[in-house]
């Protein structure tokens, strides 16, 4: 299983990723999508929603199991990944590229200091 060094990653299996405007866009990691199964469903906040660090955002419903979202850091959402609403799918087949799920803007810098790099991620999912 490959985990991205580029992105920043929440003990709760979500990762963020700075864009070049200073937003910063936020999913679910390739580890949570297999433990989930089949994606069938995916809810998202609406557009303009503060969010803290902790809060569920949205959740995805799987074959298995209905699981919350949890947002990694605080931020306002910018946008939504409209196209998971048509092909929830995506989560399994493209975590990291084709399946973010929400992008953040005014995020909370020290939010930030609290995730996981790649290699810390990697031991963690390894202790599961």
């Amino acid at each position: 299983m490959g985990v991205p060094k580029d992105l920043l990653y929440s003990k709760d299996h979500e990762w963020v990723k700075k864009g070049s405007d200073g937003t910063y866009k936020v999913g679910i990691t390739e580890f949570a999508q297999k433990e989930l199964g089949d994606i069938v469903f995916v809810e998202l906040p609406e557009t303009d929603t503060q969010i803290n660090a902790g809060d569920s955002f949205g959740s995805v419903e799987s074959v298995k199991t209905v699981s919350e979202l949890y947002a990694p850091v605080a931020g306002t959402v910018v946008e939504t990944n409209k196209e998971l609403e048509d092909a929830p799918e995506l989560v399994n087949e493209s975590p990291y590229e084709k399946a973010w799920m929400v992008e953040l803007k005014d995020i909370d810098s020290k939010g930030l200091d609290e995730l996981l790099d790649a290699a810390a991620y990697e031991k963690l999912i390894d202790e599961n």
